[in-house]
């Protein structure tokens, strides 16, 4: 009976987790799952060492302040792991720390599968060559990122993208209309501020402000926002009702909304090639405290940050990065997609392309399939016990 060890810190990690983890019991019942991330691995079969809600952090000050936490997570993960021995771990994204502790597993002779390996093809690629050193396996989920990976030496494949199996509205456009109260003359539009409180705190305030102007501009758009579990409603609504700003706050059948909303102002992430798959348009926002700008200025080598930019290799849809993220640009980019002709339909036609190249359905189950292959191969009954402290 395998037993596979998961890793993964964030919301979209823990998204992934589950889907890895329903595809690895189908084809391997009998498969103990274990490790760290939060309430969806749980809900599909994972036993949980910690719930990744208490760790989850983000920007250098942030992880500056919560050092001691994070050093006691790596260690308790690292007893957790010399007790159960688990034939294979299995890193999901949130890098920093699981490369951390990729590196305790290889010291204890325990194989390491990379899924959503860290960004080596926009920054730090020097990382490439450590990530091929520690991991077995690397599974990538977006085609670009396999060139500096292969150049490193790394086992690295694209196994396609579970977005495009998870990500789908459940109702048809015409019931969603009717399940938001969606009237026919009514333009709906969605904010998006992310799920994280940094993001909102950085970015939910301007968002309002330009809701605002355009609410204003055009009486006819009616705005949406579904609140990302782990997000408190309460403050949202009121920062919101502060500024005077009328909406409409949900929490289930996101992707029903989203399919059914003109445009949407978000903040940049996984969410944006979600909105993506269900060609939805977007005015995209980033920003940051200024001592992470100015780190990730002197670091990171991109032209686009948004992911169907970045796959397009071109400017689909408008990016807007840190003191470009005002009310009035906002409001400019946004009042393009109900008042430019043509305008809204070419953004769509370009989400369409990017969203070709992230490959056929089934990604989960092809990564779940050679995560078993590799805990077969690369596992053994025998790990020796090696120097942990690193």
């Amino acid at each position: 009976m395998p037993k596979i060890m998961f890793s993964a810190g964030e919301p979209s990690g823990d998204l992934h987790g589950e889907s890895l983890a329903r595809a690895v019991l189908k084809q391997c019942p009998e498969a103990e799952l274990i490790g760290f991330g939060g309430s969806k691995m749980a809900a599909a079969g994972v036993r949980l060492w910690a719930d990744m809600r208490e760790y989850t952090v983000m920007g250098v000050l942030e992880v500056l302040k919560n050092l001691g936490r994070i050093k006691a997570l790596l260690d308790g993960l690292t007893r957790f792991m010399e007790k159960e021995r688990p034939d294979i771990l299995v890193l999901i994204d949130y890098p920093d720390f699981n490369w951390r502790l990729a590196a305790r597993a290889k010291a204890l002779g325990i194989p390491v599968f990379s899924y959503i390996p860290p960004s080596a093809w926009a920054w730090r690629k020097g990382r490439a060559k450590k990530c091929a050193a520690l991991a077995d396996e690397l599974a990538a989920i977006f085609p670009f990122e396999l060139p500096v990976y292969q150049k490193a030496g790394a086992n690295i494949t694209f196994q396609g993208n579970p977005l495009i199996d998870t990500v789908k509205p459940s109702m048809s456009r015409k019931e969603a209309l009717r399940y938001f109260c969606v009237a026919e003359d009514t333009i709906p539009a969605v904010l998006l501020p992310g799920s994280r409180k940094q993001e909102i705190k950085m970015l939910y305030p301007v968002m309002l402000d330009a809701a605002k102007r355009l609410k204003e501009d055009n009486p006819s758009i009616e705005f949406f926002l579904p609140v990302a579990p782990g997000i408190d409603r309460r403050h949202l609504e009121a920062l919101a009702a502060e500024r005077g700003v009328k909406l409409h706050f949900t929490e289930d059948k996101s992707y029903d909304l989203m399919s059914i909303a003109h445009f949407a102002i978000a903040t940049s992430g996984t969410v944006i090639m979600e909105a993506a798959i269900l060609g939805l348009p977007c005015v995209v926002l980033y920003r940051m405290a200024k001592l992470n700008y100015f780190i990730g200025k002197l670091l990171v080598d991109i032209t686009f940050f948004s992911l169907p930019n970045i796959l397009a290799g071109r400017s689909i849809q408008p990016e807007l990065l840190q003191d470009d993220v005002n009310c009035e640009r906002i409001f400019s980019e946004c009042k393009r997609f109900y008042s430019e002709d043509g305008y809204h339909d070419m953004v769509q036609e370009g989400l369409a392309e990017a969203v070709a190249m992230l490959g056929e359905p089934g990604a989960a189950d092809r990564v779940a399939g050679r995560i078993l292959n590799a805990a077969r191969i690369y596992g053994s009954p025998a790990k020796g016990l090696g120097d942990i402290n690193e």
